[in-house]
């Protein structure tokens, strides 16, 4: 049982997860799971009661029961002992101080990541202000390794998302073009295809494999189906670069995404010995987004930002390439406004670096939210002056097969530019040799490179 007294009432919270929720910034999901805080005084009062809690006490007591949930059984397990000491004699309010701190530099932070379970990341965050989060998550440094190298301090990455309603193949072409003339594509080619058809995925990742090799691209091509289907391309010879998988922080969740961690372990050791990397080996895409738990009723009374931060835990595991938060996909079910969404998204930025998961944001609302692309200009900049490693490169902004606003090519030419960001190291060299920068080292695209011209006819045949 954990209290606190605020002006003449005193405030008793029975657990672990109640404690949690009701400390967490107000959010439309957790009212509708009916977790959060009634009042403003009474989450201020979780927030006082969750700063005087010792960071041990997260090892002693689950938000979920170790015998039910094989997350938890993952975070308990792999829990680094020796990387916590440094912090374990510290309050969550101590952590927030400490990690604020000259002391806690970037290679403290990297040491200590093992050590950091994805609730006590969740604690902290729950009583940091954005530019705490900011501050903090800046100082965490993951980098990544396939054909190029991704998070590398004084760069920003992109996914190029060139996603079609009947996965054209001729408008995906015009879309990956249109990325890469602006610099987009470092990160990922990442299609979202518009059935989870076998043999259409096959055909989407020929295409993405025949257009990396003839303009010789240092990037990664991957079709976010699901890892079964993944698992079946590479067994009958596929040009598998990266397993993709939705995740969640919950064994019921996974589960309602058809999955559990023995299969994200088969689909990793699978995609490994295809031994594809150039520059190294991390071969897994895994997508997050608070409320997904709550979506499947698997959310077992925990708040949809803690249950977001496990998610990381589960990512953590298979030391991906890429993961990302899509933010505000979900909808105002869960992240009302934009408001709501710019916290939620500086909260999984930070909550993924400090555990050592290489972070990147889908910056995203649904037409539906009381959100617009003002409040998604916001937390670009926000995020990328935060050190995110990479965000979404769609046409337009607007994602025509899956239907909702995301930030475009020229979006995240903007925060490079404003920020003095530069793509990953490799994909910078070979955009320079196409022709597509400038004497000031900036993507600035005069004409089509020639090589270029042919992929519109090729993708056509």
């Amino acid at each position: 049982m954990y209290t606190a007294t605020v002006g003449a009432r005193r405030y008793t919270f029975p657990d672990l997860k109640t404690l949690m929720a009701k400390a967490t910034p107000l959010r439309s999901g957790d009212q509708l799971a009916g977790l959060a805080a009634e009042t403003g005084e009474e989450r201020v009062a979780a927030e006082f009661a969750l700063a005087d809690l010792p960071l041990s006490a997260f090892l002693q007591e689950q938000v979920v029961r170790y015998e039910d949930d094989e997350v938890t059984r993952l975070i308990v397990d792999s829990h680094d002992k020796v990387a916590f000491v440094p912090v374990s004699h510290l309050t969550v309010g101590g952590f927030r101080d400490w990690l604020l701190s000259d002391e806690a530099t970037t290679p403290v932070l990297t040491a200590l990541a093992p050590g950091i379970t994805p609730e006590m990341a969740a604690a902290v965050s729950k009583i940091s202000r954005l530019q705490d989060l900011m501050v903090i998550a800046a100082k965490c440094s993951v980098v990544t390794r396939f054909r190029n190298t991704i998070g590398l301090p004084g760069r920003l990455s992109v996914r190029l998302q060139p996603n079609h309603p009947t996965d054209d193949a001729r408008g995906i072409a015009a879309s990956i073009l249109d990325g890469l003339l602006l610099g987009s594509g470092d990160a990922v080619i990442g299609i979202n295809p518009a059935t989870d058809s076998p043999e259409r995925a096959h055909r989407l990742l020929s295409m993405l494999e025949d257009i990396r090799i003839k303009l010789d691209i240092p990037t990664q091509g991957c079709v976010l189906a699901h890892a079964t289907t993944t698992l079946q391309l590479i067994r009958q010879g596929s040009p598998v670069d990266l397993v993709f998988q939705s995740i969640a922080g919950t064994q019921a969740a996974n589960k309602s995404f058809g999955i559990d961690l023995a299969l994200l372990d088969e689909a990793r050791e699978a995609a490994l010995a295809l031994k594809r990397g150039t520059v190294g080996s991390n071969v897994m895409y895994f997508e997050t987004g608070q409320g997904s738990a709550l979506s499947a009723n698997a959310h077992h009374g925990v708040d949809q930002q803690t249950l977001e931060a496990r998610a990381y835990a589960v990512a953590r595991r298979y030391q991906p390439l890429l993961v990302n938060t899509v933010v505000g996909f979900i909808g105002p079910e869960y992240l009302f406004d934009g408001k709501q969404i710019t916290r939620a998204g500086l909260e999984d930025h930070f909550c993924g670096k400090l555990m050592g998961v290489p972070m990147g944001v889908d910056v995203c609302y649904t037409n539906h939210a009381e959100a617009d692309q003002d409040d998604m200009d916001a937390l670009l900049a926000l995020l990328v002056a935060a050190g995110v490693n990479f965000v979404m490169g769609v046409p337009g902004a607007d994602d025509v097969m899956l239907g909702y606003q995301s930030t475009s090519f020229h979006d995240a030419l903007a925060m490079r530019d404003l920020l003095g960001k530069g793509p990953a190291p490799e994909f910078e060299a070979w955009l320079a040799r196409q022709g597509l920068m400038d004497k000031a080292e900036r993507i600035r695209p005069r004409d089509m490179p020639g090589r270029f011209r042919a992929l519109l006819p090729a993708a056509s045949a």
